[in-house]
């Protein structure tokens, strides 16, 4: 076996791996939508059927456990067409992509933008501090005690909970408003500060970008289009569900759907790249090989789970390479274990220990506790 050191990006096998299928693809897609839309057809029969509310209640919680995984799943399918890795053509990726996202109610072509970014910067610390945004030591100690003891709340994880439902419930929104108001407002600024100065040549020649201080999501017309695109079809469906199934039953269900799955998903982007030993480098120096081995974990859990999570839990191949489909991850994972020499792996026991990981020491490079 080479040691680490030795270890490139070529003596990894990865391109019998890359080869997409429609087919597997949709098969996929129906697997996740067609039960999503059978339990809540479900939902609708037993809320109409029970004569106790007590045992409306206990016979609709596990059809939200249910439902919680299943949207877990469509968000790992959506993860997939943003890095054009689901389908073999770019279109489908970008359709299938944005329904699954207002399945979610994520904006996706933004969230997948932002996405790239982390992968293009894994490991780099200086540039991405990762899914929660972590500070340096020196930045926590100088705080004054209120704001650290603020900041570790803030990333306790008990704060998936609510955090989940402001990101997929409420975030997009806000953003979408303060999108808007922004483009509108820079345009005008734009075409008065023309008028102004005379500029009577090039007064209708506007050049605005747009940009949302809500998101991170980057700055794009394109951008602001599936962000509207997505907000009118997720506020649509909102309205549908609240009169099919009453306002009060869809938003409780709905609310502990997206709360729990959102925390789900979020927990497991946090504990893949904050962990004890993960490559925490300086840009000078930095290295994307050890970013996708050593800064991403592989998670070791049940094959049911890995099932509803679409395989990300071989992460280090994954940022390896992520057009690779999830349906060939692990294949490809199992085909070059032997050269995942500083890959981490964790066990659903381990998953509390790496939220206490929420500095960044850059003297040290290495992540730190509070």
């Amino acid at each position: 076996m080479k040691k680490h050191q030795t270890i490139k990006r070529s003596d990894f096998t990865l391109s019998p791996f890359l080869k997409r299928s429609n087919a597997r693809a949709f098969w996929q897609v129906l697997t996740t939508v067609v039960p999503i839309t059978g339990l809540w057809i479900l939902i609708s029969f037993i809320s109409k059927n029970s004569t106790s509310e007590v045992l409306k209640a206990l016979e609709i919680l596990p059809i939200l456990a249910c439902l919680t995984l299943l949207s877990s799943r469509a968000f790992s399918l959506m993860h997939d067409c943003g890095h054009r890795s689901l389908f073999r053509s770019r279109w489908l990726n970008r359709v299938i992509g944005f329904l699954l996202g207002c399945l979610n109610a994520i904006p996706q072509y933004p969230w997948s933008r932002d996405h790239a970014f982390h992968h293009r910067h894994n490991g780099d610390w200086e540039i991405y501090r990762g899914p929660i945004d972590v500070i340096t030591v020196e930045e926590y100690q100088s705080l004054p005690k209120i704001n650290k003891l603020l900041y570790s709340i803030s990333r306790h994880w008990l704060m998936l909970f609510p955090g989940g439902f402001f990101y997929l419930v409420i975030k997009p929104r806000l953003t979408l408003i303060h999108s808007i108001t922004h483009y509108i407002w820079s345009i005008c600024s734009e075409f008065f500060f023309k008028l102004k100065t005379k500029d009577f040549d090039n007064i209708f020649s506007i050049s605005i970008k747009f940009r949302s201080h809500h998101s991170g999501y980057g700055d794009s017309f394109g951008e602001l289009l599936d962000l509207t695109a997505n907000n009118l079809v997720v506020l649509i469906s909102w309205l549908f569900m609240s009169k099919w199934l009453g306002v009060g039953l869809f938003w409780t269900c709905y609310s502990i759907i997206m709360t729990a799955s959102a925390a789900i998903f979020i927990c497991i982007f946090f504990v893949q790249h904050n962990f004890e030993g993960s490559y925490a480098s300086r840009t000078e120096g930095w290295s994307s090989l050890q970013g996708a081995v050593e800064g991403s974990s592989n998670l070791d859990i049940p094959r049911v789970l890995n099932w509803f999570f679409a395989d990300i839990s071989f992460h280090s191949i994954h940022h390896l390479c992520d057009r690779i489909p999830n349906y060939q991850l692990r294949a490809c994972h199992n085909k070059n274990k032997h050269l995942l020499i500083g890959a981490k792996y964790l066990r659903i026991r381990d998953i509390h220990r790496c939220f206490k990981y929420i500095l960044w020491d850059n003297k040290r490079q290495k992540l730190s506790s509070a």
